[in-house]
């Protein structure tokens, strides 16, 4: 609920008469030296008040405030938490008072002063000066009740943070999750690199793209649905094991699983294939569990889930058969089409069988695969870039893995026959022209490379969002975006 005029109009009038008294209420730094945190751990033992030569100095931003005539208690919130201050005029002096008694829930104060404990048992700053580092023109949420409009939250992440510390750890452990990543990888001896956002083709995943103008070139770019066919480039160029945290962009709808602005990693290996990949998902997860969270044992909106290896390993036509009885092996293409009609799989007409098989997973498969679970061997008609399976070229080696329902990540037996590559696209452009738009470009450049001669290689890539919502227990994509884009104010 927008803040009334009037106080905004009420704060705008304490920020004159502050000034009117010679305070600059935006000065230009101030200089803490510990947070609140680091107070309540180091004088934990404390009962009395301490030596005055032993000072603190803190910052941060005022959450309660309560005036008693010339005395006053406050919490001050920071980046690691809150602490109480108490404010006394005969301590500061008068001026200083005077400016403290009009200031409001949501400014932000320096405290310079000595740590005791009140009678209550609370750790305390007693202050010796207290400066105005940042007037605040809008009133925080109420105490009570505080943020929790989901829409308005998404939209004022700032407000969001400030008043619901909960939001902020789960941030918080976003960073950890890609620190540990990161830190895993680099172990390996993977290098990190960075590919072009901007892409005069676009490729690496089935996907609408963003289109933009790049004037310097006169020329159309695309914001890149992905970086795979750049860091495969790097593989041919001799780096045998590269990764890069991607952001990409694809022009598509939102859900609680989908953001069209993602964060992905994906990594290539030289020398591996997409058994190689599995092992590593299992390593890469485990690890980033137990840095974060101390266990492979999680829960995910109520329901446990264990992270420890081996995951369950089945191919898609075995998990359609497991879950929904439909055998597609034995079924023409007639009668596969059928059996998925009666499952209430939306076909528009013109799906080939491996997309049929495709969509009969994603609709009877996916939403049960709660426990982690890789399921291998795709349709070679959804999977243009991976390698055909080794006695069947009608799959190809190919797997995703799936936990709490969704799929978290996708690899590959990396294709680097030139000719089948070709072959492939030329596949795809007869989709473009046939009105997919979610169908690859021909990138001649990346055939060129594979002419060269890529080695075999295993590659792996899979969304940090989503591994953060698994591991901050959210359900909504948008709880682990800082950001997230939202439709615009009425």
């Amino acid at each position: 609920m927008e803040e009334s005029s009037d106080l905004i109009q009420r704060r705008r009038e304490k920020l004159k008469e502050i000034r009117d008294l010679g305070v600059n209420p935006y000065p230009y730094n101030y200089s803490p030296t510990c947070t609140a945190s680091e107070i309540l751990q180091q004088f934990a033992d404390i009962e009395v008040a301490l030596d005055k030569e032993k000072s603190v100095t803190i910052a941060g931003r005022l959450m309660t405030k309560r005036d008693h005539g010339k005395t006053g208690f406050a919490h001050l919130q920071d980046c690691s938490g809150r602490i109480q201050i108490y404010v006394r005029q005969d301590t500061v002096g008068t001026d200083a008072y005077q400016v403290y008694r009009k200031l409001d829930v949501g400014d932000i104060i320096g405290v310079a002063g000595f740590v005791f404990r009140t009678r209550t048992g609370e750790l305390t700053v007693l202050a010796k000066e207290v400066e105005l580092l940042s007037k605040s023109l809008r009133s925080l949420p109420e105490k009570w009740h505080g943020l929790q409009n989901k829409e308005t939250r998404y939209r004022q992440r700032y407000v969001d943070l400030i008043v619901n510390p909960d939001v902020k750890e789960v941030f918080i452990k976003r960073t950890q999750i890609v620190s540990a990543l990161r830190e895993y990888l680099n172990r390996q001896n993977f290098i990190e690199v960075e590919t072009p956002i901007l892409q005069p083709i676009y490729g690496g995943a089935s996907a609408r793209p963003f289109v933009t103008q790049y004037n310097a070139l006169d020329q159309t770019f695309y914001l890149r649905i992905a970086n795979e066919l750049y860091l495969k480039r790097l593989i041919v160029g001799g780096f045998d094991r590269v990764y890069e945290f991607s952001r990409d962009f694809r022009n598509e709808g939102i859900s609680p699983n989908h953001n069209p602005e993602f964060t992905m990693l994906e990594l290539y290996q030289a020398y591996a294939d997409y058994e190689d990949m599995m092992c590593l998902t299992e390593e890469l997860i485990v690890h980033t569990a137990e840095t974060i969270l101390g266990s492979t044992q999680i829960s995910y909106q109520g329901e446990p889930i264990s992270l420890k290896p081996p995951w369950l390993r089945m191919t898609m036509i075995e998990s359609i058969r497991e879950q929904s009885g439909i055998d597609v092996e034995s079924l023409s293409n007639n009668e596969l089409r059928d059996a998925a009609q009666k499952a209430r799989v939306d076909l528009e007409g013109h799906e080939s069988r491996g997309e049929i098989v495709a969509e009969l997973f994603e609709a009877l498969v996916e939403p049960y695969l709660v426990q982690p679970t890789f399921i291998y061997d795709y349709p070679i008609e959804v999977s243009p870039l991976a390698k055909k399976k080794r006695d069947n070229d009608q799959f190809v080696e190919r797997f995703e893995y799936f936990i709490a329902g969704m799929e978290m990540g996708n690899a590959f037996s990396e294709l680097n026959d030139p000719i089948d590559q070709r072959e492939r696209f030329i596949e795809q452009a007869k989709k473009w022209e046939a009105g997919d738009e979610e169908a690859f470009m021909m990138d001649e450049d990346y055939l060129r490379a594979l002419e060269y001669g890529m080695p075999p290689t295993g590659g792996l890539g899979f969304g940090i969002d989503r591994l953060t919502m698994l591991l901050t227990d959210q359900r909504s994509i948008r709880d682990v975006l800082l950001f997230p884009q939202m439709r615009p104010e009425d």
